[in-house]
């Protein structure tokens, strides 16, 4: 089914044309013309059967005798098609939250995930016509996409190597939106934008899965620490042995380095032991 345009014609001068009618009508029947005055009064009264007002991004989808005659989008008073069915399609933008899912993501683990779409219909007679309830639709068919799109990715890494639900926002709902765009176009409807309203773990395993982070985000800042701690341990001792300030052998080359690292390293201020007699003592 493809939208095209139903016959109409000005608001104003259809009932200018009707009001002639009727004063025609009228005229002829008082003159004794009846038939030609009937005539005229039942044309006048099938043109009021196709007044219809359209109202700002709004459309009107015409059906006669089952048979779908054409959309009118133009704003304003008009007559349309005598005797027929006139649905009316909203084309504004709107809104729809979808409830909060329980799904696992591609690695197993259960999540809530919920998402808000923002669309509008492009083609009313295929939102009409191609499928049962439009907007029932749009809602079934946008809760199946964010499913899909949530056993796609894991909700969280800790290697930063792959895209995740969590990080990587602007992926994920690029991908959400192409996603619902297919799956959507069948009922006419373009999806501008949709976009993860709430991510979370489910609640059983909420709290291992938090002991995880913490423990991942011990580990991430324990690497960064170390490798700062060990290149300025080398620039402490190079830049004592390059201005002869001592002369180290191996051995009190480890022990510098090993007092430097834990001063470093450690999660506590160390408690520094001053060596008062000679440096070999």
């Amino acid at each position: 089914m493809q939208e095209r345009k139903a016959w109409s014609i000005n608001g104003a001068i259809g009932i200018g044309l009707i009001v002639v009618l009727l004063a025609l009508g009228v005229f002829s029947i008082v003159q004794s013309y009846v038939v030609l005055g009937v005539v005229l009064v039942l044309i006048a009264g099938i043109l009021i059967s196709g007044i219809t007002i359209v109202q700002p991004n709004q459309s009107i989808v015409v059906i006669f005798l089952g048979k779908y005659m054409g959309t009118v989008r133009r704003e304003g008073i008009l007559i349309t098609v005598p005797f027929s069915v006139r649905r009316t399609i909203s084309l504004r933008v709107r809104n729809f939250n979808s409830n909060r899912l329980k799904v696992n993501d591609v690695n197993g683990n259960p999540i809530e995930i919920a998402a808000v779409v923002v669309f509008k219909v492009v083609d009313a007679a295929k939102a009409v016509f191609d499928v049962d309830q439009y907007e029932d639709f749009v809602e079934i068919q946008s809760e199946t996409a964010i499913r899909a799109v949530a056993t796609t990715y894991p909700y969280d890494s800790f290697t930063n190597e792959e895209l995740t639900l969590r990080g990587n926002a602007d992926e994920v709902s690029n991908q959400l939106t192409t996603e619902l765009q297919d799956r959507l176009q069948v009922a006419g409807v373009e999806v501008i934008e949709a976009r993860l309203t709430h991510l979370a773990y489910s609640t059983e395993i909420a709290q291992a899965m938090l002991q995880r982070q913490q423990a991942s985000a011990i580990i991430s800042a324990r690497e960064q620490i170390v490798q700062g701690a060990v290149g300025m341990a080398q620039d402490a001792i190079s830049r004592l042995e390059a201005d002869n300030v001592v002369d180290l052998d191996d051995e009190r080359r480890v022990a510098m380095i090993n007092n430097l690292l834990v001063a470093i390293v450690s999660d506590q201020g160390t408690q520094p032991v001053i060596n008062t007699g000679s440096l070999y003592q």
